[in-house]
């Protein structure tokens, strides 16, 4: 019977800690999830692997959270910098696939647009992606931090070991870059 009582106590004491955290992570995820999603959406152009990949970054953070040190960088620069290294390793594992993604086709089919909405939702998206697809490896991460997670350049500059000056310069390029592409393309 002491055992049962020592046990208790234990799991007395244990329990507002978990309840922390798990206040602590239900914060963490409701400020951040719409920026990492957007940041996974503007990489990888599926909603549905945007979805997938997002929740993945989240369990590393949950994870990994302790290992967070304030000290070496903001918050946002170490969970963006988890987001960067998802993304890259889903691209790194596709690498030997080749396959039509389903949610390319789910995407065209809305019960709310009409059939020329969707046609011309299609050809807009089809002709960024094109445009996108021009662009370097750093010049999309840099795309999808500053429009997808909605980071300023010197964030982005922290998630990527760039100078924010540099990141400017890159980004001021590469929107001369997409535009002169989108009028070349019509």
């Amino acid at each position: 019977m002491p055992k049962l009582a020592l046990i208790d106590a234990q799991s007395k004491r244990e329990i507002p800690e978990l309840l922390d955290m798990e206040k602590e992570f239900t914060y963490i995820f409701e400020t951040y999830y719409k920026k990492v999603f957007n940041f996974v959406y503007y990489r990888v152009n599926q909603y549905y692997t945007a979805e997938d990949l997002t929740s993945q970054i989240f369990e590393k953070v949950m994870i990994k959270i302790n290992t967070y040190d304030e000290t070496k960088s903001p918050f946002e620069v170490w969970l963006f910098a988890i987001a960067r290294n998802t993304v890259n390793d889903y691209f790194r594992n596709l690498q030997n696939r080749k396959f039509l993604p389903i949610d390319s086709i789910k995407n065209l089919i809305s019960k709310k647009k009409t059939p020329e909405d969707i046609v011309e939702i299609a050809e807009t998206n089809d002709e960024l992606l094109k445009a996108l697809s021009i662009l370097g490896e750093r010049e999309r991460s840099i795309v999808a931090l500053k429009f997808g997670a909605g980071l300023k350049n010197v964030e982005i500059s922290k998630v990527l070991g760039l100078t924010e000056n540099n990141v400017g310069v890159i980004l001021f390029r590469t929107m001369k870059k997409l535009k002169k592409e989108l009028e070349r393309m019509g």
